[in-house]
């Protein structure tokens, strides 16, 4: 259940004793508020604390009714509903908001895909651009010398990461810090194209969503099925004593 619904007593008399007139939801509040004290400052965190919390439901919220409820809890009212329809109504609108985030997530992914998939196969027609069987793409900007690592192998590198949109999602040179890491721990078109290197190579990869975080995504900017391309210089090798 979401926390949004768990409203504290302190919360609660905040939001009753607020406006008269009942704000429509997604819309600001225009009364003119007083910030000058601890109290005012308080209570405006914590109103605005719960506004953000019903974000997430907003559509299903109804000011009139959420401020009479709250009146009557914070004014031990009798309530006008009992605990057990006070559940019902909170678990179907926590299904309602489910479906809705299951579905907008499985639109995120289809439409990603697709981007995907026309981006790789004109990149694939690119003079220099290599495919292997897996489906990775890859290009050589600088080519290293010395051996290749295993993806038992650690390996520091730097990379920047883009989203096909030309968006930056993550960059250790934008850091300055390079990061090291075993091989076999991180996506499949990584553990992949890094063995293809050698230290003081730079190679681009274009890496499908099914060798990158596929359908889960990984948050933040990188959604469901997204196609990633990496710049990646490698540094150094760190062989596996096995």
């Amino acid at each position: 259940m979401f926390s949004m619904f768990r409203l504290t007593a302190t919360a609660a008399a905040v939001l009753a004793l607020s406006a008269c007139t009942p704000p429509t939801a997604g819309s600001g509040s225009n009364e003119p508020v007083s910030l000058d004290n601890d109290a005012q400052k308080f209570s405006y965190a914590v109103g605005a604390d719960i506004g953000a919390s019903l974000k997430a439901v907003k559509e299903d919220v109804d000011m009139a009714a959420l401020r009479a409820g709250l009146s009557d809890a914070f004014g031990e009212a009798e309530l006008k509903l009992d605990e057990a329809a006070r559940e019902e109504a909170k678990n179907t609108v926590s299904k309602k908001v489910q479906e809705r985030q299951m579905a907008e997530h499985a639109k995120q992914a289809d439409e990603a895909l697709k981007a995907g998939e026309t981006f790789l196969a004109d990149n694939a027609k690119r003079e220099g651009v290599k495919v292997t069987d897996s489906g990775l793409q890859y290009e050589v900007l600088t080519e290293g010398t010395g051996d290749k690592p295993s993806a038992a192998d650690r390996v520091t590198v730097h990379y920047t990461g883009t989203l096909i949109n030309g968006e930056v999602f993550d960059s250790s040179v934008e850091r300055g810090q390079p990061v090291t890491f075993p091989l076999g721990n991180v996506i499949p078109g990584w553990t992949e194209g890094v063995q293809l290197m050698s230290p003081g190579a730079k190679y681009k990869f274009y890496i499908p969503a099914k060798l990158g975080y596929g359908e889960r995504g990984a948050g933040g900017k990188i959604g469901p099925n997204q196609t990633l391309i990496f710049e990646v210089e490698l540094i150094s090798i760190e062989k596996s004593a096995d």
